[in-house]
C-alpha cells in the first residue's frame, strides 16, 4: 500500500502558515510591505487584542483588478518576480506568492480595493482559506485588507498567543517602527484599539528617527554618510554620552529592509571602543545600499537574516565608517605624537591615600609651675570640685548604619567606612569619582543644638561650599547634602504613599531580562511609591510612561531602574529596610554630579533643607556630609614656619 500522499491544499497552506506568519506582528510587516511595493504614499494599521481579533491596513497605493484581487490569494501567485533569476535581485518586500495564501489559511480576510482607472471597487472574502464572494463595491483607490480572528482554525497555534497581548502588542510595534524608519517619505499611522499610538507625516531619515524614536535624540545623532564601489553606508549613530545599557534604538537596513546582524553589531562596538563604559551600548540607524545581486535575503523565512557575498569587506567598512563620524565631531581623540614642553602633571587616584605629615613643635622654656602660668581664679585644692563654668556640649553622635570604633582615653566617635580605614588628610577628593571614593575630612564634636541653620554661605566652585553652621564654621559637600536632602524627602513620600510623579511626553520603552522583568513585577508597588508610572506589557518589555519629579530628568532612566534592581536583588529583606535602599539607590543617583555650578543662593537654599533632616551629618550610607574648620587649623596654616 502506498504511503505517500499529495496533501490538500488547505492543509499544505496551514503548514506554510507556520513558517511564514507565526504571530500576528508578520501579518503587520507583510501587509506593510505589499502596501510599500503597490506605491503607496499613506499606510494606517489598525489592531485589536493584540492582533488576534482584527488586523486592518489601509493604503492608497495601485489597488487591484477583480481577477488580481481573487489570483492574489492563490499559493504561489505574485506579480513581484518572473524567473528564478528575479529571486536573487530583489527590489521588492514580502513573501512573494506564499504569505497571503497563508494568512488566508488561518483567518478571515476581507479585501477590499480598486484601481485609479476603475469605477467601482471589489470585495473579495476568504475564511479559513476557502474562497467566499467576491462583489463589486465602492471603495477608494488603493486596498484595505481586514484580518480577523487570526489562527481560528488551527487551535494547536492559537493557544500559543492566548493571554500575551502586550508582547503582541510590542511585537506589531516593532515591526511598524522597522517599516517606517525604511520609507520616511510615506505617511504612516498606528492604532491600537482604535486609539492613535503614532501619526508620522512624510518627512526625511532623521525627522522620522525623532518622532519615532523621541525628541531626547536630537541632539546626540551623528551623521554617517560613506560611497564605495561595493556598499554606501549611510544613516546615524549616536554619541558615546548617550550609549545606555538597554538600548533598543539599533537598527540596521540594507536594500529598505530591516535585518539583525551580531557581526555588524561588534563592528559598531568596536568603533566606540574605549569610548563608553563597559556594558553599554550606542544607538545607531545604519542604512547599506548593496548590489541586490550581492545580498540573498531569503537565509530565513522571516528575512530578519542576510548573507552578504563581500561580509567581510562591508564590515571593514562600516567600522571605518562610523569611526570617521565620532572623529568628526571631536568623540574619538586625535594623536598628538609631539612630546614637546609637555608638563606631567600627577593624576589622584581612588585607591591612592595622601597623607599630612603631623607637625611637632617644642617649647624648651615652658615651666607649668612658674608663676605666669597660675590661673588666679582657679579653686583651691581644699574646695569641693563643682564642674567647670563653660557649657559641656555632647558629641555628634553617628547614624546607627556605621561601624563605629570608640577611643577610650577621649570618648571620640570616627566613623569607620566599611571598605577602608579612615584617614584624617586636608585633601578633598573629587566628587565626580563613584560613591565608594573617600570624604577624607578632620573629625571634631559638633554640638547638637536645637535645629541650628546655616549662615553666610557661600558656594565655590569645587563643589563646596563654607557656612557658619551654629557657633562653628565648617565646609559641606554639596553632592553629599543633596544626597541626604533627597534620601529623607523620597523615603517620607514612601511611607505616606508615593513620591511626586513627572508624566514624560513620550513614554520610554525599556526591555528587562526574564529574572529582571520578574524582579520589577515583584516590587511594582515599591516602584509606583518611588513615583515611576510604569506600563507592564510582558515578555521583558516596559514602558515608563512617568519617571520620579524628584529626580533630575538628565537622569538616564534605563541606568536608574537598572541600578535600583541590582540594589534589591539581594535576598529577602523587610518592607522598611528594602524601601530605606531603594531610597539610598534614588537620592545617590540623583545627587550625581550636583554641586559643580551651584550659586551661593542656591546653595544656602539646600543647606536650608539639610538642617531640617533628621540627620545632617552624615549621608545614609555613612559618608560625612561636613567638617569642622578651626581656628587652631587656620593659625597653623597662617603661621610662619
Amino acid at each position: 500500500m502506498d504511503r505517500i500522499k499529495l496533501l490538500p491544499e488547505i492543509v499544505a497552506n496551514q503548514i506554510a502558515a507556520g513558517e511564514v506568519v507565526n504571530s500576528p506582528s508578520n501579518v503587520v510587516k507583510e501587509m506593510m510591505e505589499n502596501s510599500i511595493d503597490a506605491g503607496a504614499r499613506s499606510v494606517r494599521v489598525n489592531f485589536r487584542n493584540g492582533g488576534k481579533e482584527l488586523i486592518q491596513i489601509t493604503d492608497d497605493g495601485c489597488g487591484m483588478s477583480p481577477m488580481d484581487a481573487r489570483m492574489a490569494f492563490d499559493r504561489h501567485a505574485t506579480s513581484k518576480i518572473q524567473s528564478i533569476d528575479d529571486v536573487y535581485k530583489l527590489h521588492t518586500f514580502g513573501f512573494r506568492g506564499e504569505a497571503l495564501a497563508s494568512i488566508a489559511a488561518v483567518a478571515e480576510v476581507e479585501l477590499r480595493t480598486r484601481r485609479e482607472e476603475d469605477e467601482l471597487g471589489t470585495l473579495t472574502t476568504i475564511s479559513g482559506g476557502e474562497f467566499r464572494s467576491q462583489l463589486p463595491v465602492a471603495a477608494s483607490r488603493g486596498a484595505q485588507f481586514t484580518v480577523r480572528n487570526l489562527f481560528y482554525n488551527v487551535p494547536s497555534r492559537r493557544k500559543f498567543i492566548e493571554g500575551d497581548n502586550a508582547k503582541l502588542s510590542t511585537q506589531i510595534k516593532q515591526e511598524f517602527m522597522r517599516v517606517a524608519l525604511c520609507n520616511p517619505s510615506v505617511m504612516f499611522e498606528l492604532r491600537q484599539n482604535d486609539a492613535p499610538l503614532f501619526l508620522l507625516q512624510p518627512t526625511n531619515r532623521r525627522g522620522r528617527i525623532i518622532d519615532l524614536v523621541g525628541k531626547h535624540i536630537k541632539q546626540n545623532l551623528l551623521d554617517v554618510e560613506v560611497d564605495t564601489s561595493v556598499v554606501r553606508v549611510e544613516g546615524y549613530v549616536g554619541r558615546p554620552a548617550a550609549a545606555k545599557r538597554r538600548n533598543n534604538e539599533q537598527y540596521l537596513f540594507v536594500n529598505g529592509r530591516y535585518f539583525y546582524s551580531q557581526a555588524m553589531q561588534r563592528t559598531i562596538l568596536r568603533a566606540y571602543e574605549k569610548l563608553i563604559p563597559e556594558g553599554c551600548m550606542p544607538s545607531y540607524f545604519i542604512y547599506l545600499t548593496v548590489d541586490p545581486e550581492r545580498v540573498d535575503v531569503n537565509v530565513h523565512p522571516q528575512k530578519t537574516t542576510v548573507k552578504f557575498a563581500d561580509t567581510e569587506v562591508i564590515l571593514q567598512i562600516l567600522q571605518a565608517a562610523v569611526r570617521e563620524s565620532l572623529a568628526k565631531t571631536g568623540a574619538v581623540p586625535m594623536m598628538d605624537f609631539s612630546a614637546d614642553n609637555r608638563v606631567e602633571i600627577p593624576v589622584m587616584r581612588r585607591e591612592q591615600t595622601v597623607y599630612k605629615e603631623p607637625r611637632s613643635a617644642t617649647n624648651s622654656a615652658y615651666n607649668p609651675f612658674s608663676a605666669e602660668y597660675i590661673d588666679p581664679s582657679a579653686p583651691m585644692p581644699d574646695v569641693p570640685f563643682t564642674g567647670f563654668d563653660v557649657p559641656y556640649d555632647e558629641p555628634a553622635t553617628p547614624p546607627a548604619s556605621r561601624d563605629y570604633v570608640e577611643e577610650a582615653s577621649q570618648m571620640e566617635y570616627a566613623p569607620k567606612p566599611m571598605s577602608q580605614p579612615t584617614t584624617l588628610i586636608e585633601y578633598i577628593d573629587d566628587e565626580g569619582l563613584e560613591e565608594q571614593t573617600t570624604f577624607d575630612y578632620i573629625e571634631s564634636a559638633m554640638s547638637t543644638e536645637e535645629r541650628r541653620t546655616f549662615s553666610e554661605v557661600l558656594a565655590l566652585p569645587s563643589g563646596y561650599a563654607i557656612a557658619i553652621y551654629g557657633s562653628q564654621s565648617v565646609v559641606v559637600s554639596l553632592r553629599r547634602a543633596k544626597e541626604r536632602v533627597l534620601y529623607e524627602e523620597i523615603l517620607r513620600s514612601m511611607t505616606q504613599g508615593a513620591a511626586p510623579t513627572q508624566r514624560m511626553f513620550f513614554a520610554e520603552e525599556l526591555m528587562l531580562s526574564e529574572e529582571e522583568y520578574s524582579l520589577m513585577e515583584q516590587h511594582a508597588e515599591e516602584f509606583a511609591a518611588l513615583g515611576f508610572e510604569i506600563e507592564y506589557r510582558g515578555g521583558g518589555a516596559i514602558a515608563v510612561e512617568g519617571r520620579p519629579a524628584m529626580i533630575d530628568t538628565a537622569t538616564p532612566l534605563d541606568e536608574l531602574i537598572y541600578e535600583l534592581l541590582k540594589g534589591i536583588d539581594l535576598g529577602e529583606v523587610p518592607l522598611n529596610e528594602e524601601r530605606r535602599r531603594m531610597a539610598e539607590l534614588m537620592a545617590r543617583r540623583g545627587s550625581a554630579g550636583y554641586g559643580r555650578s551651584v550659586r551661593s543662593q542656591e546653595a544656602q537654599e539646600l543647606l536650608q533643607r539639610l538642617a531640617q533632616c533628621d540627620d545632617t551629618s552624615f549621608t545614609a550610607s555613612g559618608s560625612p556630609i561636613m567638617a569642622e574648620i578651626t581656628a587652631d587649623e587656620l593659625r597653623a596654616k597662617l603661621t610662619k614656619n
